[in-house]
């Protein structure tokens, strides 16, 4: 059996804020953002959290699977911004949703976070063990941002995405995932420090940081060569592919990747101009504009990409 994506759905924080108000909190402009990175606005969480934005993009997902939550045997979250260290993120989803027979866990492959999860929902049904399973990438970001530093604080928003996974005779086709730990330290943000009767480190409150020549280097020569590695295992060619949807990082990035892959910009969709970069969020809640758009028809190939923080990577061919 292969397994499927039947169903998607997202969540985004009702406050969107776009780069002219950014101009007034720090030393920045539209244009610079616009010209650098294609993003244009952001959604950022007030009331919401990542389990509140996590929870609602899985109901439209099994809304639009016709899928109820007692058929959910897994139930996997990607994230690096759960709003509690432990419970996890999934199993808040699994009390919120009332999915009694799932088992639940997060995972943490920052922008690769959705992919790494569809990967293990790949692996569970291909071995039998379940049937139908959740596969959610969730982020606030903006409570891990330095709002002074420009750098930073004008790329990431806060959103959910969501997939419904099921066995079916037709699916996910090919999964290729990587990681290197050696080029971490280009993207961090450090936890809580050791402090316990022995030891007093003190209590600061840490932010992302990043090297972003460094991560672009990283995405422009890895994406491109994982999507044709796993091309290859699926046995098609880029001409194929009906769409390839990349984690929404950088316009750059996404263009480097089509001149690479020689294919034109039309089948790279982006809705980075107004969700900006939402880690693990990013390619789930892409998915979901395009289905409710009804841009993806049965038998489509697409290729989803991921990649970021670890660094990690991963990209799957699918038939839709």
């Amino acid at each position: 059996m292969l397994a499927r994506i039947i169903g998607t759905g997202s969540s985004l924080p009702e406050k969107a804020v776009a780069n002219q108000e950014l101009e007034t909190l720090v030393d920045t402009t539209d244009e610079w953002i616009k010209s650098r990175t294609g993003i244009e606005k952001r959604h950022i969480a007030v009331t919401e959290t990542t389990t509140s934005m996590a929870v609602e993009a899985a109901k439209h997902a099994m809304k639009n699977a016709g899928v109820k939550a007692e058929e959910l045997d897994l139930i996997i979250v990607g994230t690096v911004s759960g709003d509690m260290c432990f419970p996890s993120t999934a199993c808040q989803i699994q009390s919120a949703l009332g999915a009694k027979n799932a088992t639940a866990f997060d995972i943490n492959a920052a922008c690769a976070g959705f992919l790494f999860g569809l990967s293990i929902v790949d692996a569970y049904i291909k071995s039998g063990r379940i049937k139908t399973a959740l596969v959610v990438g969730a982020e606030t970001l903006s409570k891990m941002m330095d709002w002074k530093d420009r750098s930073t604080c004008v790329l990431f928003g806060d959103g959910a995405g969501a997939a419904i996974v099921k066995s079916s005779d037709e699916g996910i086709l090919a999964l290729v995932q990587g990681s290197d730990g050696v080029r971490g330290s280009a993207l961090t943000c450090h936890n809580r420090a050791v402090n316990n009767p022995y030891v007093d480190n003190g209590f600061k409150t840490d932010y992302t940081k990043m090297n972003g020549q460094e991560v672009y280097k990283f995405a422009v020569k890895t994406v491109p060569a994982a999507i044709m590695q796993a091309m290859d295992k699926a046995g098609v060619s880029a001409d194929q592919v009906k769409y390839f949807l990349l984690h929404q990082a950088n316009i750059r990035i996404i263009e480097a990747v089509a001149k690479k892959l020689n294919q034109p910009a039309e089948k790279f969709p982006t809705n980075l101009q107004e969700c900006g970069n939402i880690s693990a969020g990013s390619v789930p809640i892409l998915l979901d504009f395009m289905n409710q758009e009804g841009k993806l028809e049965r038998g489509d190939l697409i290729v989803l990409a991921g990649f970021g923080a670890g660094l990690t990577w991963g990209a799957a061919v699918l038939t839709w």
